[in-house]
């Protein structure tokens, strides 16, 4: 009698290995975890050049004989290169392939870090920052991608792994600060530049080696790929923000101050790019970015928090690092001991962000976030000369990565789920691309305040004849931008992610259909049911 077969449906899902167990493109935990290393030193080039740039720009600036907006722009001129480039060389890094990209931008990274320690002027300085921003933007987008294929399932392995991938941001900037401070000391402030060459070569050596094969296919460069890049919107994309950032930064030093023409030309050119920029974006066929993504209404209340905060967090540790060294009297290397605190946090907030994110609010999470940053700022805001580190300094450092580390884990994590798995790279570019334009505005309005309160001192009041009062202008403006943050959350409807079960949350169409992310919860419409495409549940973090 013969056994009959059991039926199988189809449209089954079928049997998957375990999400929790290594990924077998590596060979051992040994090579997954110098994976995981080398792509979050890629997520920390822009902050570790940050927190390098914050310890020893004063010396840098006292010997080239820099300008308050020559030093603020080697921040700035960071910020606003890989902000403006990420989206494109998202896109570049999908098309293309990851691997090559991820290497080759640390490598060339390496070698510009080596030429800026040679630098003769102030401009020079700034040019070559600028120039190391846009390395570090094509190296993100290669690597959150490559993160967002390997870890394509809901995991607590992929949470911790997102973990250490999303500490790369706050502790790359401490990082730069402390190693930075210590080689300024010792030697110069070139030698913080030569310090970074030395770090990113030998991390382009370990990716090399250690970093799994890229198998993604590979698209010819034609016409129709030209169009998928979207030049058009990348251009106006640099020249909008550029524009516009260069404004807020050169107005509070012009002959008329903002009344001055090429201020004002600026200003209006920019906006009206950026504005631009938006309406192509939702009518060019080949976006960048599917800007309907925007109708996730925790997709947008995430990524407007999450930018609330870095608008505020570069702009609080920069402005108190230059306080600490002109008037507190601290050179490069206490400088780096009194911001400690951020990196002993960082790596505890880290930790326990991964270890519960499966199992807590991350509603509640993102609370817990904007209020620290809010209570942060205002700790570093209402100090004045004199007033005791510890009272002040060092409880707002600690609390200032609870938000930036909270925010930006939670964030991260929701941002890779609501692309498909072809996105990943323009995915990760969108977050970071945020974040980064967030700090080039925010240092941008953060100098023109400076300069403003610095030639208007006060003469009675709470900081009257205090000269840390342009500091702490900055430090307030820092606490409204984070105070908005607090105020939007209440708004967030998120839950846990990466628990046991968890799918994701986007079903991803067929290819005719541009990839429209739609939820799960949601019924087809009948525009993709009369084309006949097929869905698919995407399974994403």
């Amino acid at each position: 009698m013969a056994v009959e077969e059991p039926k199988t449906d189809d449209a089954s899902p079928q049997p998957i290995r375990d999400p929790n167990a290594r990924p077998e493109c590596f060979r051992s935990n040994v090579q997954e975890v110098l994976f995981v290393i080398s792509v979050t030193m890629a997520v920390a080039m822009a902050s570790f050049l940050s927190g390098s740039v914050t310890v020893c720009s004063t010396f840098a600036g006292r010997d080239l004989s820099m300008s308050n907006a020559e030093i603020t722009w080697m921040n700035a001129a960071t910020s606003l290169a890989s902000g403006s480039l990420l989206l494109f060389f998202g896109s570049i890094a999908d098309l293309f392939g990851r691997k090559t990209m991820f290497i080759g931008s640390m490598f060339l990274f390496a070698v510009i870090c080596l030429g800026a320690g040679f630098s003769k002027d102030g401009v020079t300085l700034d040019i070559l920052c600028g120039i190391l921003g846009i390395f570090s933007a094509s190296a993100v987008p290669s690597a959150q991608g490559m993160l967002g294929t390997i870890y394509d399932r809901p995991s607590q392995r992929k949470n911790k792994v997102f973990g250490c991938f999303s500490a790369g941001n706050p502790l790359g900037f401490v990082f730069g600060i402390i190693f930075s401070g210590l080689a300024t000391q010792l030697f110069s402030w070139r030698a913080a530049f030569w310090l970074l060459a030395i770090v990113y070569l030998v991390i382009s050596v370990l990716a090399a080696v250690f970093v799994p094969s890229d198998h993604a296919k590979k698209v010819p460069l034609n016409r129709e790929t030209l169009k998928r890049l979207d030049l058009p919107g990348t251009f106006m994309t640099i020249l909008g923000i550029g524009m516009f950032c260069a404004a807020l930064t050169l107005g509070g030093d012009a002959p008329d101050g903002w009344k001055t023409s090429y201020v004002l030309v600026l200003l209006i050119l920019g906006a009206l790019l950026i504005v631009a920029f938006i309406f192509w974006e939702i009518r060019y066929p080949y976006a960048m970015i599917d800007m309907r993504i925007w109708k996730d209404r925790d997709f947008s209340l995430l990524l407007a928090i999450v930018s609330l905060g870095f608008i505020g967090f570069p702009v609080v540790t920069f402005w108190l690092s230059l306080w600490f060294q002109r008037f507190a009297g601290y050179n490069a290397l206490m400088t780096g001991v009194h911001m400690l605190p951020m990196f002993v946090c960082g790596v505890l907030v880290n930790v326990i962000a991964a270890l519960i994110q499966h199992k807590v609010s991350n509603k509640l999470l993102m609370g817990i976030g904007a209020f620290a940053y809010v209570i942060s700022f205002l700790l570093i805001a209402v100090q004045r000369s004199g007033d005791s580190y510890w009272a002040f300094s060092f409880p707002g450092l600690c609390l200032i990565v609870v938000g930036a580390d909270f925010q930006f884990v939670v964030t991260n994590m929701y941002v890779m789920s609501s692309m498909p798995p072809d996105k990943q790279s323009i995915a990760g570019s969108l977050l970071q691309t945020l974040t980064r334009l967030s700090q080039a505005v925010g240092f941008g309005i953060a100098t023109a305040i400076f300069g403003a309160v610095q030639q208007n001192p006060s003469t009675s009041g709470y900081y009257a004849k205090d000269p840390i009062e342009p500091y702490v202008s900055t430090f307030w403006f820092a606490t409204g931008m984070s105070a908005l943050g607090v105020v939007l959350v209440p708004f967030l409807t998120i839950g846990t992610q990466g628990h046991h079960g968890d799918k994701g949350r986007l079903v991803e169409r067929s290819s005719e259909d541009v990839s429209e992310p739609v939820r799960q919860d949601e019924k087809p419409s009948g525009r993709g049911s009369a084309r006949g495409s097929k869905e698919v549940p995407v399974e994403v973090p």
